[in-house]
């Protein structure tokens, strides 16, 4: 075993990570990357296909990023932002804004709230309480509730700290936590795959495509928001992750949903939080846009941005709110309405630098035009493997993609947890030279944004590959 690993095995407590299990294996240790490609301490080479942990978006050791980290290093590398504002924050925080408005200046537009506000923080935990945060006391100080609750998705996930998991309903990840958090509401998400309200029979496609239903998705959320408004108890608001749900599974919500709900949550006067830590900077979009949100024409009341904030380079947080919001904390020294909230790294010049030239890159027309090439690639690829008989649904929204394993794809039926298919599938990958992460049994493919069409050619066949390895050729 190499030195490092047993360093690591010595010293280290990994994230959502059986550590037994850990301790069994030489772990992976990656000590150089460039581009789409990793390498570890031995010199084998690997392709990212998770994009380190869903934040690189333009690949490691980008020459637009690192430009720009050398040549901040060579003024300061941080400073207090309590009582004290820094060039390269200050920057950031403007685009950002410019970057956030929604697109077009028709009716729905017009209708909708401007994003005018940035709070900076560390990630996208911290994002989430920021906007928590927020949204609960500028529902106390309008009136609209005394005792402020919120609405998010059955399979939700927004974070790590207290507040943040409080939102969230994965009960592996949050029932241990249960006496230290909050209540907030669930409701069903749209799994078009599973929902008990799609009639289709299983389908060698999307499950989005053929679902046979009436929008009872759209129909339970509207009853909740209802309900509770006719018991005088209307909600603060209701947080989704548009477009896509990460750590429930990648599910990929139908086309429409997001709007209708947007609609019903502004209709009852409740606040939209966005959740967009994994899905802005143009990753779950169709189109070159900034916010997930922005494909549906919605603009929320809140969003929180982390991940590939700063392309991956540096832990940073960006938390962003209406006017409206930000002059509920105005007042007098006397009267407190401070935000009394804050990180000793917030607006961490590094972070901020790294984050503009990140943004450069995201608006550059020639990344615009490979990130559309690589889309379509993942798309016509994807298409592939539904040749393989353990592959339930295929989701793909912008450049994230989920293979959702099953034990027959005629019956749906999942595999148990304890078999841990994915982990296995995801295993196999890496001996090929390639490297992903399982959700339960879903296989995500999301690549970094300056992978090759051959390199991602690579990346698919080691998946097919790998399947046909661990569950063989046939149900």
């Amino acid at each position: 075993m190499h030195p490092l690993a047993r360093l690591d095995h010595k010293y280290l407590w990994h994230p959502f990570t059986q550590m037994r299990d850990w301790l069994r294996r030489e772990p992976i240790v990656i000590v150089h990357g460039r581009g789409a490609v990793l390498w570890d301490v031995h010199g084998r080479a690997y392709l990212d296909a998770n994009a380190s942990i869903w934040t690189n978006l333009h690949g490691h050791r980008h020459p637009r990023i690192d430009a720009a980290l050398r040549r901040q290093l060579g003024r300061i590398a941080h400073s207090s932002a309590l009582g004290l504002a820094n060039e390269p924050a200050s920057k950031l925080a403007e685009r950002l804004v410019q970057m956030a408005a929604l697109p077009g200046r028709g009716a729905r537009a017009r209708r909708q709230p401007r994003l005018t506000r940035v709070f900076l923080s560390d990630d996208g935990s911290t994002a989430m309480e920021v906007a928590l945060k927020l949204a609960y006391e500028f529902t106390r100080r309008t009136g609209r509730s005394r005792a402020p609750r919120f609405l998010s998705l059955a399979g939700g996930y927004h974070g790590d700290t207290v507040g943040a998991v409080s939102l969230g309903h994965i009960d592996l990840f949050h029932r241990a936590y249960a006496g230290l958090l909050f209540k907030s509401d669930r409701v069903m998400a749209p799994y078009c795959y599973r929902c008990r309200f799609n009639r289709a029979g299983p389908e060698r496609m999307d499950a989005r495509l053929y679902r046979q239903c009436r929008w009872e998705c759209v129909g339970e959320v509207e009853r909740r928001l209802t309900a509770r408004h006719k018991r005088g108890e209307p909600y603060a608001g209701m947080v989704v992750e548009p477009l896509m749900q990460g750590a429930a599974g990648m599910i990929a919500h139908p086309a429409g949903w997001l709007r209708q709900v947007a609609e019903r949550v502004r209709g009852e006067g409740a606040l939209l939080i966005a959740d967009e830590v994994m899905t802005a900077f143009g990753r779950a979009t169709d189109t070159p846009g900034f916010l997930a949100c922005h494909q549906e024409g919605v603009e929320p009341d809140f969003a929180a941005l982390a991940k590939g904030l700063t392309g991956g380079y540096l832990p940073m947080a960006a938390t962003l709110t209406t006017t409206a919001v930000f002059e509920a904390f105005l007042g007098e020294y006397e009267e407190c309405r401070t935000f009394f909230h804050g990180h000793s790294y917030t607006g961490n010049a590094l972070g901020a630098a790294a984050a503009l030239a990140s943004l450069e890159e995201l608006e550059d027309e020639g990344s615009r035009r490979a990130r559309g090439r690589l889309q379509a690639a993942l798309a016509k690829g994807l298409r592939e493997l539904w040749a393989l008989p353990q592959v339930g649904d295929v989701r793909q929204a912008g450049l994230v993609a989920a293979i959702e394993l099953v034990r027959d794809w005629r019956t749906r039926e999942p595999f148990a947890w304890a078999e841990q298919v994915g982990t296995r599938v995801c295993e196999a990958m890496a001996r090929r030279g390639v490297l992903t992460r399982p959700i339960g049994n879903v296989v995500v493919v999301m690549p970094p944004y300056c992978m090759s069409e051959a390199q991602l050619r690579v990346v698919l066949g080691a998946l097919a590959e790998a399947v046909e390895e661990v569950l063989g050729g046939a149900p």
